[in-house]
């Protein structure tokens, strides 16, 4: 087995020497060979080196180090890894870590180390409910936020009928769980589901199972090479040209380009971010672009690039401290600010607040350049987009 641990993937951003200079390493964790390679992987170690330069570390007399690292998916090789990092290799903070197994495994060990864990690419929700830690934030989005906005809009455009396809680990049951809630609420039903290894190639059994059971909607829980490989097998199978619609809980930008928009159009799907919101995200899109072979950032990407700004700025405020946990409070108390999700917060329990939207996969015809692929459906605000915090369970909140 191949396990990079970051010393060959190293890159370092080094400060003129100062006087006061202050050693800062980032450990940017994600799979980088596998299905969420494309969502994260190098993308994010370049955005993470963005935030960097965009925040003139160096001038402020901050000596960052970004080192990346590929988990493969598995919790064992992200354990090891976080505690090789923390103990040996003197990282401070871990960034992104998709696989949501895996993301709890680096939280673990992120809390028994008091070190920074800033989970981009991560749905599971438990690090902000019941599991939740002084060393934790949680930046991207997570699977209520992703079930409700999907579910909930599509429930009540009149998508009533449910058929779930779900990936079958901790991610895609927390998806259809929540989403099933949603649709049940909304007055709609969930006829049946069909629950298939994580990273398979053949999802035929899986879709004669959706197409048999007529369901106006077919729910899509799974993510990365899993949701596209189903889309284009759905359409194979004629499952949206026989009437059912395919509703995605996580598909990312890269996937909708992957697929092509004659496959993906009118797919609806729920995000945080999308490239083309407006002057700010587009600015520094173009840019990420120019330095990631013309792709444009995923969600996940840009909030590796966010989460390290507000890391930034507490680490630059609390000067000489390494205690992970101080830095995390500090980081809760004063409100985000960036060009790619505007201005936010971050609560007691972790959870970062900002808006999510709700996309449509334009058609082909309708796309003015390569990668304008959504049109925006609907804005959910920040403080309808996360979970309540009362209904987490975190230890963390004060009744």
């Amino acid at each position: 087995m191949k396990v990079f641990y970051g010393a060959a993937l190293a890159v370092s951003l080094v400060a003129t020497p100062a006087a006061a200079e202050m050693a800062v390493k980032i450990g940017v964790m994600n799979d980088r060979g596998g299905t969420f390679s494309d969502m994260a992987g190098e993308g994010s170690v370049i955005a993470a080196r963005m935030a960097v330069e965009d925040y003139r570390a160096a001038e402020k007399g901050l000596k960052v180090e970004i080192i990346s690292g590929d988990h493969q998916n598995k919790p064992d090789i992200g354990s090891s890894m976080a505690r090789q990092w923390y103990d040996r290799d003197g990282v401070d903070v871990i960034v992104d870590v998709p696989t949501s197994s895996v993301a709890l495994a680096v939280h673990d060990v992120t809390r028994e180390k008091n070190k920074v864990l800033l989970a981009s690419g991560a749905a599971v929700q438990d690090l902000t409910g019941a599991r939740c830690s002084a060393n934790t934030i949680h930046w991207v989005y997570d699977t209520w936020s992703l079930a409700n906005g999907t579910s909930r809009e599509v429930v009540r455009r009149g998508g009533k009928e449910w058929f779930f396809l779900t990936a079958d680990y901790t991610f895609g049951h927390m998806l259809e769980a929540e989403a099933t809630k949603v649709v049940q609420a909304g007055g709609g039903k969930v006829i049946g589901s069909a629950r298939h290894p994580f990273v398979t190639a053949d999802f035929s059994s899986y879709l004669l199972q959706a197409q048999g059971s007529k369901a106006k909607i077919v729910g899509l829980a799974n993510s990365g090479a899993d949701a596209t490989n189903s889309i284009k097998q759905a359409a194979e199978f004629g499952i949206t040209q026989g009437g059912q619609t395919l509703a995605a809980m996580l598909l990312m930008i890269t996937d909708v380009k992957a697929l092509g928009a004659d496959k993906a159009q009118g797919l609806v799907l729920t995000g945080a971010y999308y490239w083309n919101l407006d002057e700010g995200t587009r600015a520094w899109s173009r840019r990420f672009a120019e330095k990631n072979n013309g792709r444009m950032p995923t969600q996940i990407q840009a909030g590796v690039y966010s989460s390290v700004i507000h890391y930034l700025k507490s680490v630059e405020k609390l000067k000489d401290t390494k205690d992970g946990a101080k830095i995390v409070a500090d980081m809760k108390a004063v409100p985000t600010e960036d060009p790619l999700f505007g201005k936010g917060s971050i609560r007691p329990d972790g959870r970062k607040l900002h808006p999510h939207y709700l996309f449509e996969v334009k058609k082909p015809a309708d796309m003015k350049e390569p990668w304008d692929l959504y049109n925006v459906l609907s804005t959910i605000p920040a403080e309808e987009a996360f979970r309540p915090m009362s209904e987490g369970g975190c230890p963390l909140v004060k009744s």
